[in-house]
């Protein structure tokens, strides 16, 4: 192969390759200091400079405003179910919206530390529309409303995000945007907390970005261990306990990135420009051959589920992408089918291959 293949796993995902590049020729010594990233201490000077910049950058890029304290911390997305009713929730009540795998994960999760409810879900319909805010039925006490931004596996995206103060509600409104982060602007006067795992749209597996108001911290339930108590990670600059020095080493490399681009601003217009592509594609030439049953309204522009008409031909598809380079195309075990992670780091280029490919396999002799 003469390039390198184009990577559509929805996550750990591709990274730049600029990035690799950079990575690797700083592997040994970092800046002349001697050692690798992987090798310093965390709390040495050297490693520090990387994190600050780090958080720097990722304040510039999402424009979080200075009453929100950006934590690098562990244990991924998944984690977070857990770590966000144990500082939020303060054991009362919780409010989720359903749609999709994710945000089902977090509302049972939610359940061992609060009293957790699902206010809304779209799951009667086969997760394939976002329920209308306008119908959530918002419990007055509720501390913070839980939603999942954009769904990795089913493929829908929220594309404002729900106005809770204008609904009647004073809950924090938490958003789980793991799979499309730096993808599109965030809204903080919604906001009351975002948390992302870094490996979809920003770096290797093991690092957890989450965004939190300052009114917000201080309010963690007695079983939270110290190293998740929000305060006590924003009281120590994420260096309470050793962080995940390479992964954060990496974002910090996919922040600079992403800034020599052109921002936020332009990963939204190339995203736009991937997405209409894709499914352009889908909807009109190919769908004699493919199906995708997402609502237009709200499909994902991170994440592109589609399925053949004729599923007996899958594997063959599968094989004939990857003889093109074209990797990591198989659905989610749960839904089945295709899916296309189309990240920041995936190109045009690849976008237009992959096009280009299901032309070719929908116009081949059976």
């Amino acid at each position: 192969m003469s390039q390198r293949p184009y990577n559509f796993s929805a996550g750990p995902a591709a990274l730049p390759e600029e990035v690799l590049h950079q990575a690797a020729a700083e592997m040994l010594d970092w800046h002349g200091s001697g050692m690798g990233v992987m090798e310093m201490s965390h709390r040495g000077r050297e490693f520090m400079s990387i994190a600050e910049a780090a958080e720097a950058d990722l304040r510039e890029l999402l424009a979080v405003p200075a009453n929100f304290r950006i934590l690098f911390m562990q244990g991924g997305g998944l984690a977070e179910n857990a770590i966000v009713p144990m500082n939020l929730s303060r054991g009362e009540q919780a409010d989720f919206v359903i749609t999709g795998s994710w945000s089902q994960k977090s509302a049972k999760e939610a359940l061992r530390y609060c009293d957790a409810k699902v206010i809304a879900s779209n799951a009667e319909g086969g997760h394939l529309t976002m329920p209308d805010p306008a119908g959530w039925a918002l419990r007055p006490g509720a501390r913070y409303v839980h939603v999942c931004t954009n769904e990795t596996i089913h493929g829908v995206e929220f594309q404002a995000l729900p106005d809770l103060k204008a609904l009647g509600s004073d809950a924090a409104l938490v958003i789980d945007c793991s799979s499309h982060i730096l993808s599109r602007t965030i809204d903080w006067s919604k906001v009351g907390l975002a948390f992302a795992g870094a490996q979809k749209n920003i770096g290797p597996a093991g690092v957890t970005i989450v965004i939190v108001r300052e009114d917000l911290l201080g309010h963690a339930l007695a079983i939270c261990p110290s190293a998740f108590d929000y305060k006590t990670v924003a009281d120590n600059a994420s260096m309470y306990n050793t962080p995940p020095t390479y992964g954060i080493y990496i974002a910090g490399l996919v922040f600079q990135w992403v800034k020599r681009q052109g921002g936020v601003a332009e990963m939204e217009r190339r995203a736009v420009e991937k997405a209409e592509l894709l499914y352009g594609y889908l909807d009109g030439e190919g769908a004699g051959c493919y199906v995708n049953r997402i609502d237009p309204a709200c499909r994902s522009r991170m994440n592109v589920p589609f399925q053949l008409r004729d599923e007996s031909r899958n594997e063959a598809f599968l094989a004939g992408a990857k003889a093109r380079g074209l990797l990591q195309l198989k659905g989610h075990k749960s839904v089945g089918g295709m899916r296309a992670s189309i990240y920041n780091a995936m190109p045009l280029a690849g976008v237009q291959a992959l096009v280009a490919y299901l032309r070719e396999f929908a116009n081949a002799p059976l």
